[in-house]
């Protein structure tokens, strides 16, 4: 017979799968890598204003590195182009603080997921409660593509909508709105926000039906 703590932490497991997809996504996509691919995209829009891709790729790994906290501000907001032209302007600086903050508290959400998932792994395995475990990642599975359905749809018939929700929640007034001409537009434009959108959402639902399917052989083997 399971004790009411731990059937409390099999339905935290589930809750939280569709968090811990996410942020493990949002993670992931911080990297050199992902930038990367996305400026290598064939659809992907060239930057009007003047900035070849590997200059992109550069002050874009810069921007990730101030955001995940390995450049300080004062190194991030110093950044000059080759003419000696500032690269960011007061407003993007600004911005770029309140999305520094945004994601330290994102990788210490995913962080503490990752130790929370973990210990219910342990305690699974040591109390022989490996099915409950399994079954709740499942749950947690489920609920996850349902969560990355309706976002997808949201996209789709909307994405200028969302984004705008999006930063409505997490930012505090217009602070997130840019020219064309600024220097955060011409790295990220709308294009590289939907194609994470989908990113996050396509790594969950790949991740979600792995899930269901060492769900499904777990059973098979019961």
């Amino acid at each position: 017979m399971k004790t009411t703590s731990y059937r409390i932490i099999l339905f935290l497991l589930s809750i939280l799968t569709p968090f811990l997809l996410i942020t493990t996504a949002m993670r992931t996509a911080l990297s050199p890598l992902f930038v990367n691919i996305e400026y290598h995209l064939p659809n992907f829009p060239p930057d009007t204003y003047g900035f070849t891709t590997e200059e992109r790729l550069e002050w874009a790994n810069y921007s990730i590195q101030y955001l995940l906290g390995k450049l300080s501000k004062q190194e991030f907001s110093t950044f000059e182009t080759p003419n000696g032209t500032r690269l960011f302007n007061e407003r993007e600086i600004s911005h770029m603080i309140d999305v520094h903050d945004l994601t330290i508290d994102m990788v210490t959400t995913w962080q503490i997921l990752l130790v929370f998932f973990s210990i219910g792994l342990f305690l699974a395995w040591k109390n022989n409660h490996c099915y409950p475990f399994v079954h709740a990642l499942e749950n947690g599975a489920k609920l996850s593509i349902m969560i990355t359905i309706g976002i997808f749809v949201y996209v789709l018939v909307n994405f200028n909508q969302l984004f705008t929700i999006f930063h409505q929640i997490f930012f505090e007034g217009d602070s997130w709105l840019f020219y064309l001409s600024d220097t955060l537009i011409r790295l990220f434009p709308i294009k590289f926000w939907q194609d994470l959108f989908i990113y996050i959402g396509s790594f969950c639902i790949f991740i979600s039906l792995i899930l269901l399917i060492i769900g499904r052989s777990f059973m098979k083997k019961r």
